[in-house]
């Protein structure tokens, strides 16, 4: 498959985004995500990507669980907050109902989510 029959086939892909929430160390972290999927059935497991480029992913590499939010279409706020602010400057957090399991800030306003445990650190084949 040629570079731009890739880039036109996945433009008609409608991938679902999440929310991903972390802690480490103290530090609150959480983003805006397009690049998860299940990825095994038995044992159950579940990956996720995240950007180097973002403050989750470098508070992620210390974080032993992550909450995957599976958004809804009433959603779209919570979207534009992890997807458009970064962690460096702001408190994502601040103002939303969260409740904290295995201190992984879980909001609350997202009832259709899991809880991650790492179990492998890092695909370098990305962005």
């Amino acid at each position: 498959m040629a570079e731009d029959e890739f880039s036109a086939l996945m433009a008609r892909v409608d991938p679902a985004l999440v929310v991903v929430t972390t802690a480490a160390e103290g530090h609150r972290a959480g983003c805006l995500v397009g690049f998860h999927t299940q990825s095994s059935i038995d044992p159950e497991h579940y990956c996720l990507w995240l950007s180097k480029a973002n403050h989750t992913y470098r508070v992620g590499l210390r974080a032993a669980r992550f909450g995957v939010h599976f958004l809804t279409r009433d959603d779209l706020p919570l979207a534009e907050r992890f997807g458009t602010r970064t962690g460096e400057e702001v408190d994502k957090f601040a103002g939303l109902e969260v409740e904290a399991h295995d201190d992984v800030p879980l909001l609350e306003a997202c009832p259709n989510r899991i809880l991650v445990e790492r179990i492998a650190l890092l695909d370098d084949g990305g962005d």
